[in-house]
């Protein structure tokens, strides 16, 4: 990519992964990326390292937070009957400037978890460019506010029956009133470190020592939903709305539905019970700036809020045939 590129207030930045461990075929981010690229917008990439804060003299010219970002430009990745046809390179990089996060029109958050010290401090920054009018999605408060399994909490009448704590004890009762339970780190992401107990199970006691690390971290208990079996929908909200869904089915011998972990993604419909789970969800998501946020449903029962980096961008464009990323963008732009 040659020559120099202006300021246009319309610029939007993805702060993520570096972008040659992004999977084209898979990830959402690159699926968003190409749709600001059709919307005739230009991307530019960094990673949460490259954030920077500034004071008098370096930031004389009254900005505060900083980017040291690359533009891109990406190839046409286009679907196929079973998958995507990426071309290689996919991806172009131009060379980096160090630009204040003003002159993006909107800014990404977009690093996959873990909600580590590193990617808190991310937030920190993202805020200083929020506070000086720039558009961060999703807002940092609420990234640091909504952990995807607690945030399910609030909406706990939508939910299975779960307990969250750090006591083996009460773990322990809870798989014995429910029979069979799903345990699942509070930090975990693509159902790493989730799994699945039985009140019968040996060594019940010695697993949740485990996973409490010897009840010292607290992970929630949820009671195993068998129509898990049947999948796992991901609906994909925008501004509140559902415009995407996709469900996402266990592969033989596996209970977890996971794209990641091998699960299958399969088109479908939502449900009505489904549309009133987002109709409910949708003012406190507005409400705390979360414009773009995928959601677990499983057998009509709220499962987890992710607001990180949603994933299932990819599966809904090639299975429904719905151009979610267009849409996505489209809707920024508007607002």
């Amino acid at each position: 990519m040659t020559g120099a590129m202006a300021p246009s207030g319309s610029d939007q930045l993805f702060v993520a992964d570096p972008i040659e461990r992004l999977r084209p075929a898979k990830d959402s981010s690159v699926a968003l990326m190409q749709a600001v690229q059709r919307a005739g917008l230009q991307s530019w990439v960094c990673t949460p390292a490259d954030l920077s804060a500034a004071v008098a003299p370096l930031a004389a010219s009254g900005h505060a937070a900083w980017a040291l970002a690359r533009p891109v430009r990406l190839a046409p990745i286009e679907p196929t009957a079973d998958g995507w046809r990426v071309p290689q390179p996919w991806y172009e990089l131009g060379e980096a400037r160090r630009l204040p996060l003003e002159h993006f029109g909107c800014v990404w958050m977009r690093k996959d978890p873990p909600v580590d010290e590193a990617y808190l401090y991310a937030t920190h920054l993202l805020e200083l460019g929020e506070r000086r009018g720039v558009r961060v999605i999703n807002r940092p408060a609420s990234l640091r506010a909504w952990n995807e399994k607690l945030s399910s909490l609030r909406f706990s009448h939508l939910m299975a029956p779960s307990l969250v704590s750090s006591r083996v004890e009460q773990l322990a009762g809870f798989a014995a009133e429910h029979g069979e339970v799903v345990l699942k780190p509070l930090g975990g992401r693509a159902g790493q470190g989730v799994v699945f107990a039985a009140a019968d199970t040996p060594g019940l006691g010695a697993l949740l020592e485990l996973v409490t690390a010897q009840e010292q971290l607290p992970v929630m208990a949820q009671a195993f939903l068998p129509g898990v079996r049947d999948g796992d929908k991901r609906i994909l909200l925008v501004d509140g709305e559902p415009l995407g869904v996709v469900n996402r089915k266990p592969r033989h011998g596996e209970f977890r539905s996971n794209l990641a972990v091998g699960g299958q993604a399969e088109a479908c419909e939502l449900t009505a019970a489904e549309r009133c789970i987002c109709a409910e969800l949708a003012p406190a998501l507005r409400a705390e700036g979360l414009f773009f946020v995928g959601i677990d449903v499983i057998d009509g029962r709220l499962s987890e809020i992710n607001v990180t980096s949603p994933t299932g961008v990819r599966e809904v464009e090639r299975l429904a045939g719905v151009p979610l990323a267009d849409q996505t963008i489209a809707r920024l732009l508007a607002a």
